[in-house]
């Protein structure tokens, strides 16, 4: 590909106040008029005693700025300034600078990012009534919770202290600030944010993490989720506190046990033809019996778990068991562990298959990571408290773009949403007074982004 024309130094000018940068986020943010994110925003954020009264004003409108401009990609607060660009102030109203975000940012406490968590739940419930986000949710659904370290570099930041988070598969220790996140997915559906919180980075991974859950199953609940629900999680999540919160909330657990002695006393009194080869990547089909020879077995035993109180609670340790790679010339195979805690009620094949679909909540850190939270970007706590849960409610609403855009653009990352419905160009007219935005011609996605379009301005049905 070359360029066709040769240009001057004073060629590029920017004079358009009628091209509209970012056209796909007037579908989107339609729908977020449907879902009543607006509404939702006004009933239930409201800063009272600010230490600056102006910027306690219209939070609804200004945190809606916030998730318009997190859709368009955002990951800073001057980010924002992109919507105040070209022709994009004619097509949205009240639009607000990023210097008034900030301000506003600043203004959040922990009750008020609560405030906003509320928003959270009860926008992604009306989501999943608008669209089906969650398909197959009336057979089962999945809740996965999780943490992540945000590294942070300055000595300014609140909150701000060093945890651990893996690096290539190992543990280092880092500055920054974790963010706890619960998701909500079926088999058939990518996952959805159903709960998220921000912590300091020295929090223990489990910490809050019941309270998360319970809030976590009830969201699901209102979503519309009628089948069982089976929430999972690694070995931080595999305590007293959570086990309690799925059990009152009538959910199932999977969830790791950390291999203390009563756990490896469970293991090693499997018997050793119990043990069942599973699929997994390197194996093969015995041609004369059919069954799998793998480097990975899987068998389950009774266990009773939290034995010392009162919350014991009875159900099944599988145990995954792996050849050590590093150990390969050893006479006898040496096995590596790795057991969870399950009150399901799957063969154990299928239950260790659906317990290592956990991993799903990564695609959701990755999206995150890939836009708002590359960055922390406030000094105070409550802020980036805000800018957590907001960076939240914008990927459920492109989730939910993305579904009505093309059911294969449901499982879509961010970033690839962004580029295909998000980022159109258009050419803002009024013929007869009449709105119209001319797009690209031989946009590849076109036919998607007209979906979305027709889906989000035609009238809905009351009947």
């Amino acid at each position: 590909m070359q360029v066709l024309h040769r240009f001057a130094a004073e060629s590029a000018v920017f004079d358009d106040q009628s091209l509209v940068s970012l056209a796909g986020l007037v579908p989107v943010m339609r729908l977020a008029e449907q879902t009543g994110l607006g509404e939702l925003l006004r009933q239930k954020v409201a800063i009272t005693g600010p230490r600056i009264r102006s910027a306690a004003a219209n939070p609804g409108p200004k945190l809606t700025t916030l998730i318009a401009g997190m859709c368009a990609g955002a990951d800073s607060i001057d980010d924002v300034g992109v919507l105040r660009s070209g022709g994009m102030p004619t097509v949205f109203h009240q639009v607000y600078a990023p210097s008034t975000i900030g301000t506003l940012l600043r203004e959040f406490s922990f009750g008020h990012a609560r405030q906003l968590e509320s928003v959270l739940g009860a926008h992604l419930s009306r989501l999943c009534q608008r669209v089906d986000l969650l398909p197959g949710a009336e057979e089962r659904a999945f809740v996965d919770i999780d943490s992540l370290l945000r590294p942070v570099y300055g000595y300014a930041k609140q909150g701000a202290s060093y945890g651990f988070t893996k690096v290539s598969g190992k543990p280092v220790l880092r500055k920054g600030l974790s963010p706890l996140a619960a998701t909500i997915s079926t088999d058939a559906s990518a996952p959805v944010i159903a709960g998220m919180r921000l912590r300091a980075g020295r929090a223990g991974s489990g910490k809050g993490a019941g309270r998360m859950v319970a809030q976590a199953v009830a969201t699901a609940r209102a979503a519309g989720v009628t089948g069982d629900i089976l929430v999972r999680g690694d070995s931080a999540y595999g305590s007293r506190a959570v086990v309690g919160a799925c059990r009152r909330a009538g959910a199932r657990f999977s969830l790791v046990l950390t291999k203390n002695r009563a756990v490896q006393r469970a293991i090693a009194s499997i018997p050793g033809d119990a043990w069942t080869p599973v699929r997994y990547p390197g194996a093969v089909q015995d041609p004369d019996t059919g069954a799998w020879i793998s480097d990975a077995e899987v068998a389950e035993v009774a266990y009773t778990a939290f034995a010392s109180g009162p919350e014991a609670v009875t159900a099944r340790l599988i145990v995954r068991r792996v050849r050590d790679a590093a150990r390969q010339d050893e006479l006898f195979p040496v096995w590596r562990y790795h057991p969870f805690f399950t009150d399901s009620t799957e063969p154990v094949v299928a239950a260790d298959l659906t317990h290592r679909r956990h991993a799903v909540i990564e695609t959701v850190f990755a999206d995150l990571i890939d836009g708002p939270l590359a960055h922390m970007p406030s000094g105070r706590f409550g802020a980036n408290s805000a800018w957590v849960l907001c960076a939240a409610i914008a990927h459920n609403l492109l989730r939910a773009a993305g579904r009505l855009a093309d059911p294969q653009l449901g499982r879509a990352r961010g970033a690839t949403l962004r580029r295909k419905i998000i980022v159109v160009p258009a050419r803002f007219t009024r013929p007869q007074r009449r709105p119209v935005l001319h797009l690209p011609a031989h946009w590849p996605w076109a036919r998607a982004w007209r979906q979305l379009w027709h889906a989000t301005t035609t009238p809905l049905s009351t009947a």
